[in-house]
This record gives structure tokens, sequence and C-alpha cells, in this order.
């Protein structure tokens, strides 16, 4: 990951209604990838976020490269991209204790 990448993430993640949208795909997430995530309207409504507020945030983390969306019929379901979260921590981690958390962070798989 780039710095710049970094940089979006964090910011993505630096809003609390965005950090709550992540945090609420990473808990609807499955290892199935057909029955991970949520729809939009599900979302909004667990959320109580209006739909074109959504919208907007989800775009950020989309774009931030931290969502996911896939068409199911007539839904969007939106995922959490874990993959982009795992590249971020492997990122801010990269160089910790001048290499003495190395070990610690392949046992953790990150």
């Amino acid at each position: 990951m780039e710095m710049i990448n970094a940089i979006e993430a964090l910011g993505a993640l630096a809003q609390e209604t965005r950090l709550e949208i992540f945090r609420t795909l990473v808990r609807a997430h499955s290892p199935n990838a057909d029955e991970a995530g949520l729809p939009a309207g599900g979302l909004a409504e667990q959320l109580g976020v209006a739909a074109p507020t959504l919208s907007f945030h989800l775009k950020e983390l989309t774009r931030a490269g931290l969502v996911s969306a896939r068409r199911d019929g007539r839904s969007i379901i939106y995922t959490a991209n874990l993959g982009g979260m795992r590249a971020l921590a492997d990122y801010l981690l990269e160089d910790c204790c001048q290499g003495a958390c190395a070990p610690a962070l392949e046992e953790t798989g990150t």
C-alpha cells in the first residue's frame, strides 16, 4: 500500500458514520461470499441513516478500498473489504518496533 492510499483509508474511517458503516459490514461478514454483506436499504435502516447520506458515505468507503459492492437482483449488497483493511494494518505496522513485531504480525496473518 502506498502512503496516499493509507491516507485515503484513514480519512474515510475518520468520520463517525463511515466508521459505524464499516464496523457494521465487518459484523455482517461471512466466509461464504454469496452470503456476506448487507443491502443498502437494510444497512440504512439498521444504522438509522437516510439513503442519500448512506450513499455518500458508501461511495467514500468504496473509493478508499474499504467497501465493495455487488448486484444481487435489484439490490446492491455492500461488504467490508477485509483485504483493504488488512493492507492498511500492514502498512501501519510495517516498520513497527524496528522489526521486532514481525513475528507477531506473521502469527496473526497480517
